[in-house]
């Protein structure tokens, strides 16, 4: 660790820990001091092109702690950093100390919140002259506040000689001074609402305005500053191994496999909380980024401009979501507490898409099973499965539509063999719990199933879903076989204010074979917690329980994948317990986001695999959901007909559900057995690993869509 050290009695340049939160704890920083400002970098290299924060010294308080210590508080927001040695630390503050007292000024810089530095001349000119706006309204008010006071006062003597009147003859005199000193009372008071009004909307116009010019100068630097620092390290890398091995750098390079045994002095120690499996790795130049770049440009290369992977011939927009308003209170009130598919909707509540296209919609990132079954490693398979367990949630955090309920025999297949070399068929085996099974098999070398049955409730403010039943995954090549649960979905605000969609819990996935198991956590949105929202962490562990990676992330954007290689038991944790410190090579990319498609915010922020689901094609079983015209009708944009239909057809499933109870009844008072229903694609079985009792794939869906031989579907529309 360098000592501070500096030209002048001013600046002063060296590594120090920053408290980050509880999560990561302290991590270090370079710190420059120069000029009265203290700045932080994760490194001496960012110095050339990104601050992560600065410190203006001249209105900071230094409070000096023990064991290396000290907290500078500045601006409401305290920095708790520690030293290499006490003698270091006693450098730095008297350096602190000094610098302050020669400051003269007060200078606007960013700290880790993000907040903006000095505005540029046409911004300043903006906000100058919003604050004389408001500054006027705010003289109109003190202005009308003289006004109503002076009137106040005269309206109250009047009043008092109005009391103390005796002779009769000056009671018109004094009645009409008293009504015309009201009269000035209620129209100033009127002009001093009236002002305040404008004050306050001028305020909201501008704050908000504000605001969504702050947040998106936020993103942009943010998505910058990743930028460059990317592109740093990429550039980094590439001379390294051009002067390392210039004659075998392109094969090392570009290297789709194995793993980096290059370790660099900027590897960092994190805490392994016993309460959280969550980690955050902070990137090191290793020839994992060549892999990662190349990663990255193939899959530009796969993609079209929207970012989507290139589909053939499939479509790439829908009609227009139409504007209809609807008071969802008025229909939810009274169903508080009762199971959300038992409370009848009408569609604008839903979007034109059932539940079992939703669950087929997992497969939007089966690229990463493709991966995985080429891995040698069941580790690194596993932290693909991982990253494709958590990708399926992504679509959601703007879906705040209901999907449809699938009616009972209700079918879903899309075949995308030619472009992606799986098929998928999905049948709904139940309809109270509303329950389906899906299959899905791959050329390239993977078979996916599950039963999902959907237990959701209202909640009054928020709904919860809660799906239940697992997912399992079997790998040809390797006979690994995992599986996992989902998480709960909560959508909120469903009272007053904007619906939002969070997810929460943990995922445990575990691989049957050789009991390697992975820990996911989805943390739930917490407004105090300083946490990036919608954050995923997890651990991924052997059949003896020694951890290899951490993973890390948020469930709407990317996943990253660390590499273990060394642990050790650290200080003790809360409640006494004892910490484990993880020591990892940089972060690899697992997975991204794709960017929706264009005018996606008219068309139920659907993604471009959503788009192409509702689309009809020839020789669909009449089953098929793409063929139920209450939400052919809503994609449609005719809701009212679609409302119409919906009714129908929820009426027709009414009527033959108690035909099936009455003639159960009959069989039971007959002594028979009472028949129940049975899917006609699926069959329930137990799984000789698992032990699991659920509904599989029997077989023949393929087979009778190649003879178009539908005899046996029933006519559920």
């Amino acid at each position: 660790f360098a000592a501070p050290k500096g030209p002048g009695p001013d600046t002063y340049k060296g590594w120090l820990f920053k408290w980050t939160n509880y999560l990561k704890g302290y991590q270090r920083r370079w710190f420059v001091l120069s000029n009265g400002l203290l700045s932080y970098y994760r490194t001496q290299a960012e110095m050339a092109h990104t601050c992560r924060g600065t410190i203006t010294l001249a209105t900071v308080h230094i409070e000096v702690g023990d064991t290396c210590h000290f907290v500078l508080t500045s601006g409401g927001r305290s920095y708790h950093l520690k030293a290499y040695s006490e003698g270091e630390c006693q450098r730095w503050v008297s350096a602190l100390q000094q610098a302050k007292a020669n400051a003269t000024q007060i200078m606007p810089h960013s700290d880790d919140s993000g907040d903006e530095g000095p505005l540029a001349q046409p911004d300043r000119a903006l906000i100058q002259g919003a604050l004389k706006t408001l500054a006027s309204k705010l003289e109109d008010l003190n202005t009308c506040n003289e006004l109503i006071g002076k009137h106040g006062a005269a309206l109250q003597r009047s009043l008092s000689e109005l009391e103390d009147l005796r002779a009769p003859t000056d009671g018109a005199d004094k009645l009409k001074t008293v009504n015309e000193r009201a009269t000035l009372f209620r129209i100033t008071s009127n002009a001093m609402i009236n002002a305040c009004q404008d004050f306050v909307d001028l305020a909201e116009a501008h704050s908000r305005r504000w605001q969504r010019a702050l947040q998106y100068e936020r993103e942009q630097r943010h998505h910058l500053e990743e930028t460059i620092e990317q592109l740093a390290k990429q550039h980094d890398s590439l001379e390294r191994a051009w002067r390392e091995s210039p004659s075998t750098h392109n094969s090392e390079a570009f290297s789709l496999s194995g793993e980096s045994s290059e370790e660099n002095e900027d590897i960092e120690f994190f805490d392994a909380m016993e309460d959280s499996p969550a980690f955050i790795t902070v990137p090191a130049d290793d020839h994992s980024q060549h892999r990662c770049l190349f990663s990255i440009l193939f899959s530009l290369c796969l993609q079209d401009g929207s970012g989507s992977y290139l589909r053939r011939g499939r479509r790439c927009r829908i009609p227009d979501k139409p504007n209809y308003s609807l008071n969802l209170w008025s229909i939810m009130k009274n169903c508080i507490g009762k199971e959300l598919s038992k409370i009848p909707m009408p569609v604008n509540f839903n979007e034109p898409l059932s539940m079992l296209q939703r669950l087929t919609e997992d497969l939007e990132y089966s690229e990463l099973l493709d991966r995985a079954a080429h891995c040698d490693s069941s580790l690194e398979q596993m932290c693909l499965v991982a990253a494709f367990s958590v990708s399926s949630y992504s679509t959601t955090v703007h879906r705040t539509g209901k999907p449809f309920n699938p009616l009972l025999g209700e079918t879903y297949e899309l075949d995308r063999v030619e472009e992606y070399g799986y098929r998928s068929i999905c049948e709904q085996i139940s309809h109270h719990p509303p329950a389906a099974a899906h299959h899905v098999i791959s050329q390239r070398g993977w078979t996916l199933w599950q039963e999902i049955t959907i237990d959701s409730k209202f909640r009054g403010k928020y709904i919860s879903i809660m799906p239940l039943g697992n997912i399992h995954l079997k790998f040809h090549a390797s006979g690994n076989h995992y599986v996992w649960s989902k998480v709960t979905s909560t959508v909120h605000n469903i009272i007053v204010g904007k619906l939002w969609i969070d997810q929460s819990g943990d995922i445990i996935i575990m691989n049957h074979r050789n009991k390697d198991k992975c820990h996911l956590k989805f943390s739930p949105y917490s407004y105090f917690s300083r946490d990036v929202p919608r954050k995923v962490t997890g651990v991924v562990m052997d059949g003896e329980g020694c951890a290899h990676y951490i993973l890390s992330g948020t469930w709407d954007d990317k996943m990253e994948s660390a590499k273990i290689i060394e642990s050790s038991h650290g200080c003790g944790g809360s409640e006494g317990k004892q910490k484990t410190v993880y020591q990892t090579l940089p972060p690899k990319l697992m997975w991204k986001k794709y960017p929706l498609p264009e005018n996606a915010v008219s068309m139920h922020y659907f993604s471009s695999l959503a788009l192409t689901l509702n689309e009809l094609e020839d020789s669909m079983a009449p089953t098929d959901s793409r063929l139920r015209p209450d939400q052919r009708l809503m994609e449609a944009g005719l809701w009212d007909e679609a409302n119409a239909e919906k009714q129908r057809l929820e009426e027709r499933q009414r009527l033959e559900r108690r035909k099936r109870e009455a003639q159960a009844n009959l069989a039971l008072e007959e002594g028979k057995e009472a028949k129940s229903h049975q899917p006609l694609w699926f069959e329930k079985r137990t799984d000789t690993e698992t032990a699991e009792s659920s509904y599989v794939y029997k077989g023949g869906y393929w087979e009778a869509k190649d003879r178009q031989d539908w005899s046996h579907c029933p006519a559920i529309f």
